[in-house]
């Protein structure tokens, strides 16, 4: 796979692993929606496929795509590529058993949090902010 992350790959790897229950090696790792990653994990177990990111856009929009009521910790929200925070996503899989995870990286004032979400197909849009 490529550094930054095509729709087709994404999609790919939703389609065969995302709805994998998972193994134990990445159970820690299993949430719906965004989840703080859990600080008793080690992300070892985990291996990096490539960004979402798109490297020619310098500032990625903070514009959050919902829909049905959801909000960006809505196990239901949709996982859109171009929209805030998977705009700054990366995808990794399990090492065992490749089950698909999303992860990024929120900046506060005074803080970090690293957040972590399985990745899903039915969830997955492309759509683009103003398009």
């Amino acid at each position: 796979m490529s550094a930054q992350l095509t729709e087709e790959e994404i999609d790919r790897e939703a389609a065969l692993y995302g709805e994998l229950p998972g193994c134990q090696s990445c159970s820690p790792f299993a949430s719906l929606g965004w989840e703080a990653f859990p600080t008793t994990a080690s992300d070892k177990d985990l291996e990096r496929l490539g960004s979402l990111r798109d490297p020619n856009n310098e500032d990625p929009t903070l514009e959050e795509l919902h829909t049905a009521g959801t909000s960006l910790w809505s196990p239901q929200a949709p996982i859109a590529s171009h929209y805030h925070p998977y705009n700054r996503a990366e995808l990794w899989a399990c090492r065992n058993c490749h089950k698909p995870f999303l992860r990024y990286t929120e900046y506060g004032g005074y803080y970090e949090e690293r957040r972590i979400r399985e990745l899903h197909a039915a969830l997955i849009t492309h759509a683009r902010p103003g398009g």
